[in-house]
């Protein structure tokens, strides 16, 4: 037992204090300190690399506060401006209509004194002739009579229908001030929970239709084929195209300026890595596309079976949204914030913006804006 124990305790003496690996080889005092003083540097490098690796996640999101401080910053005073360019003219409207009241408030004075004075004028008559003798009274009465029963009292207005009317739509006025405003905090809020997504497009991925700008921003379609390389990742059927990068996780947001010739039509959404590049691609949440079509006068949502939507403004500016955690795909017009369409799904895999655009003319580009 004293021997099981001794050699226990041995083999603890011998055990590296870091790594807890035993020293299985007869060593010195010096080559034990080596060894161990080899397992705290390495420690210690590992703790470093942390240190710079989390300091650089800091001083990242220290930027993306930075970028959002200034950006509400330029927001408000945006905001601001609006404002009192909408408050300098209702109060000039305000002050039309105070002008145009006190106006005709001096014209209906003016009438009513006119009136008064003239009935005041027929009573003071008719009373001093009432005071005459019979006989000259019935000489001269029947004219002053005549003139009461012909003199009707006239019933002006103090404020015109007309302007009544405007005192009433004023309220109106401020309407599209009220639509801004909720606008702009709507948008606001928005921006600062989504994360802008710097998006470019891969050439590698391109239909050879397709004219791909020189910053991967901008596309055009032709009819002419380009001289493309064919490869496993390019679509040889559907005239789409990925982003370079895409995404397996957060909440990010992008906007597309499209421009549509007449007959001409563009696809925007997220398509996921898995896509099918070759031959007929239908466009449809089933094949990993979640999309809307922009065509000449419609749009369409491409669900499982495509539904052409209500909107009140055909958008040049759509804004793309995706919330890979929740799952959710949104459109809405870019420029008046209406909401067009969300897609709910299970993201599992990568999924990266997907474009298409068809017509002679048509094509799209990446808005700078939000980007």
């Amino acid at each position: 037992m004293a021997s099981a124990a001794s050699v226990s305790s041995l083999a603890e003496e011998v055990n590296c204090p870091i790594c807890q690996a035993t020293l299985r080889e007869p060593v010195t005092i010096d080559e034990q300190i080596r060894k161990c003083l080899m397992c705290l540097r390495r420690e210690r490098e590992e703790i470093q690399e942390i240190q710079s690796r989390e300091n650089k996640r800091i001083q990242v999101l220290l930027a993306q506060v930075a970028t959002k401080r200034q950006q509400v910053m330029s927001e408000f005073a945006h905001l601001s401006q609006f404002l009192q360019e909408q408050q300098s003219i209702l109060l000039v409207q305000l002050e039309q209509l105070d002008g145009d009241i006190l106006k005709q408030q001096e014209e209906f004075d003016h009438l009513v004194a006119g009136e008064i004075s003239r009935f005041s004028a027929l009573i003071e008559e008719l009373e001093e002739k009432n005071e005459r003798p019979v006989r000259e009274l019935l000489t001269d009465i029947r004219s002053t009579l005549l003139r009461c029963e012909t003199r009707k009292c006239r019933k002006p207005e103090a404020v015109s229908p007309e302007l009544g009317q405007r005192i009433r739509d004023f309220p109106r006025r401020a309407l599209p001030l009220q639509r801004e405003v909720k606008s702009f905090l709507e948008k606001l809020c928005f921006e600062l929970d989504y994360e802008p997504a710097h998006v470019s497009l891969d050439p590698q991925t391109s239909h050879p239709k397709l004219l791909l700008s020189e910053d991967h921003r901008r596309v055009r379609f032709c009819y002419k084929w380009q001289n493309s390389l064919d490869s496993p990742q390019r679509f040889d059927r559907a005239t789409c195209v990925l982003a370079l990068r895409g995404f397996t996780g957060g909440r990010h947001t992008w906007v597309v300026s499209v421009d549509l010739a007449h007959g001409g039509s563009c696809t925007v959404g997220v398509a996921n890595r898995e896509v099918q590049r070759k031959g007929e691609l239908r466009l449809r949440p089933e094949e990993g596309v979640w999309a809307v079509r922009l065509a000449w006068g419609f749009v369409s949502a491409l669900g499982s079976f495509p539904t052409r939507l209500a909107l009140e403004h055909q958008p040049r500016l759509l804004r793309v949204s995706l919330d890979y955690e929740v799952g959710w795909v949104t459109f809405c017009n870019a420029v008046t914030q209406e909401h067009i369409y969300t897609f709910t799904a299970s993201f599992t895999q990568e999924v990266f913006p997907f474009f298409g655009v068809w017509g002679r003319g048509s094509g799209f580009s990446l808005s700078y804006e939000g980007a």
